[in-house]
């Protein structure tokens, strides 16, 4: 017995030595990842920047990758690393709030937010024309100058989209317009996603400025709708192509779900057993106690089959801001891992929707699935 409890002591106390390092004078992102970030949250960042070069980003393995963006994190500048990632070939296709997509146009449209104080009545914004998101500070006339863009090409172009369609193919549309009329494409998510040939969606189409302009588009008889079935089936359709699959989660919200229901989309209502997620990264504040989905844990996850329960070793949350751990998840993966080919999946849609049309059981498959278990 004695034996034994030694034998454990020493095994437990085989982990790697955490060591009291000075710091260097110019370090490098990748530097002071691997140097010191040695426990707590700054050693779930380290596992996340290896689980993303090491196994997620290898061509070896050929993980389609999606990314989904909670909140509005692009006032705060996140879509010129998103664009750098996407160029390197890192990211397949997006799943975002609405809201991302939004504020994403005003860096494109030359409108960029401007920091602000926190201490300040709300009041007075309100009365000068100016919106605050935290402590970022957009003019009222921002938002006109973006919805009269996008009213200009969804409602008097010629070649706008009619009728109900996906939000990957709104989103392209709108992204080649952003290209061709705006001053900076460049730092626009929308416009390289379109020229990349990446599909984005967003999970809740109304809940955004877009949805709030689409809307308003009825009373003038126009007929563009987003359909949520059809990115339902788009997204599902592209996790059931892959060979296998990993995502990079920053916040959680409903972006974080509709990336994360195409397992049980696939299992539960289609009849085709895909097995569960492969990988899977996310940086969170929420916690699993208080029963959202923000917070659920990706062993949690495996209860649903979305999650592949033999792959939770290639699971790592890190609990921390978004705008703090991204830059240095992206920096590093940017500076460790090799480019990756395009996958081009917003142009290979029709021919995996096919593969879904194909494959899918519909509800006559209940009765296989009862047998089974």
């Amino acid at each position: 017995m004695a034996k034994q409890k030694e034998s454990l002591r020493r095994k437990l106390l085989s982990g790697q030595k955490i060591v009291a390092r000075k710091m260097k004078k110019n370090l490098n992102v990748q530097s002071l990842v691997d140097g010191y970030f040695q426990a707590y949250n700054a050693a779930r960042l380290n596992e996340a920047c290896q689980l993303l070069t090491q196994k997620m980003l290898n061509s070896k393995n050929n993980v389609t990758m999606g990314l989904t963006i909670a909140g509005a994190l692009t006032p705060a500048g996140i879509s010129g690393m998103v664009v750098s990632m996407m160029e390197a070939g890192f990211i397949d296709f997006i799943i975002s709030t609405g809201a991302n997509l939004y504020h994403d146009l005003h860096f494109a449209l030359g409108l960029d937010p401007r920091k602000g104080a926190l201490d300040i009545d709300d009041a007075t914004l309100w009365n000068n024309g100016i919106v605050r998101i935290y402590d970022t500070y957009l003019g009222a006339d921002t938002l006109i100058k973006t919805d009269k863009f996008v009213e200009n090409i969804l409602a008097f172009d010629e070649d706008r989209p009619r009728g109900a369609v996906s939000s990957s193919a709104l989103h392209n549309y709108i992204g080649h317009k952003i290209l061709k009329k705006t001053p900076h494409p460049e730092n626009s998510i929308l416009a390289q996603a379109a020229r990349l040939n990446i599909p984005v969606y967003t999970s809740s189409p109304g809940d955004s400025t877009f949805g709030m302009n689409l809307a308003s588009y009825i009373f003038d008889g126009r007929d563009l709708t987003v359909d949520p079935n059809l990115d339902v089936l788009e997204t599902t359709a592209i996790v059931l192509a892959a060979k296998e699959n990993g995502v990079i989660i920053l916040g959680g919200g409903s972006p974080k779900n509709f990336y994360m229901q195409t397992q049980p989309m696939l299992w539960e209502c289609l009849g085709i057993e895909k097995g569960g997620h492969d990988y899977f990264i996310q940086i969170t504040m929420d916690s699993p106690q208080w029963g959202g989905l923000s917070g659920a844990t990706p062993s949690e996850a495996v209860s649903w089959g979305k999650v592949n329960m033999e792959e939770l070793k290639n699971t790592v949350v890190v609990y921390t801001d978004s705008t703090i751990a991204s830059p240095i998840l992206f920096s590093y993966a940017l500076s460790k891992a090799r480019p990756r080919k395009q996958k081009n999946l917003f142009l290979k849609r029709e021919k995996i929707m096919g593969k879904l049309r194909k494959e899918q059981k519909g509800i006559y498959w209940w009765p296989d699935y009862e047998k089974s278990r």
